[in-house]
């Protein structure tokens, strides 16, 4: 559960002492155990500050976030982080990489190995676990970066523009890996985007942000079930659900998405 608001102190320099810009205002939301649920919005209305105080590495100027019934009061393993950028040690090998939580979390060697074994298997690494960052594409330092977050088995993963940095077709393949990965795993996941057709390919619930400061404006259910394809993409109700939310971003009042 996540109830704030963020406001960050104005220099002097371009304003009056004291002086702070509001970034967020009450924003409210929740997300249950096995979902993923999206936030879309405009540039600069909160998003990825909303996903930081989520992940303990800003805080909020009032209100909380709650994981498990626990106050969040900094980073912690119950939370796991993926980034636009992989954010991967070029110097350690994939496997490597994946067990750096579990080490900082002192599991026993043998106990590592396992998990780490599972998780590369899951995200159709085990043939690249000896390889380094640098020889692998895109899309699979991605899949190396989820699988890090992963193995730790956090309580939520925290997704910011996960996929951003990558072209068209591979994304559109990390889409589908990500429904895969989550049907396989439960994984409870809240990710940032500004991808809406990716918000409701991907979610069970898209929360739409107003522009700063940034506010709940809507919260849509997505009607469809697991297991997703590529043919979601032309069904008329899931097209209409990405209009809807074009139009609350656009500022255009809908109907349909109150």
């Amino acid at each position: 559960m996540i109830a704030v608001t963020k406001d960050y102190p104005v220099s002097e320099r371009v304003g009056r002492k004291g002086a702070v810009v509001r970034a967020l205002f009450d924003v409210d939301l929740h997300v249950e155990e096995g979902e993923l649920v999206s936030l879309v919005g405009e540039s600069g209305c909160g998003k990825s500050t909303l996903l930081a105080i989520a992940a303990g590495l800003v805080d909020a100027t009032d209100g909380a976030v709650l994981v498990d019934g626990h106050h969040v009061t900094g980073p912690g393993p119950d939370r796991g982080l993926v980034f636009q950028g992989y954010s991967l040690y070029p110097w350690r090998t994939v496997a490597e990489n994946v067990a750096f939580g579990l080490e900082l979390k002192g599991l026993r060697k043998a106990d590592i190995t396992e998990r780490v074994a599972r998780y590369l298997s899951v995200m159709g690494l085990s043939d690249f676990a000896g390889s380094l960052p640098r020889q692998l594409s895109g899309g699979m330092q991605q899949r190396v970066a989820i699988a890090r977050a992963l193995a730790t088995e956090p309580s939520v993963l925290l997704f910011d523009e996960p996929f951003g940095a990558l072209d068209s077709q591979t994304r559109a393949s990390m889409r589908d890996f990500v429904v895969q990965v989550q049907a396989d795993t439960g994984a409870t996941i809240l990710m940032v985007t500004h991808d809406v057709e990716e918000a409701v390919y991907l979610s069970s619930r898209v929360y739409v942000l107003s522009s700063r400061p940034g506010r709940v404006a809507a919260e849509l259910a997505i009607p469809f079930g697991p297991g997703r394809e590529r043919s979601l993409l032309r069904d008329q109700t899931f097209r209409e659900l990405c209009w809807s939310i074009d139009d609350l971003l656009a500022g255009r009042a809908v109907g349909a998405a109150s």
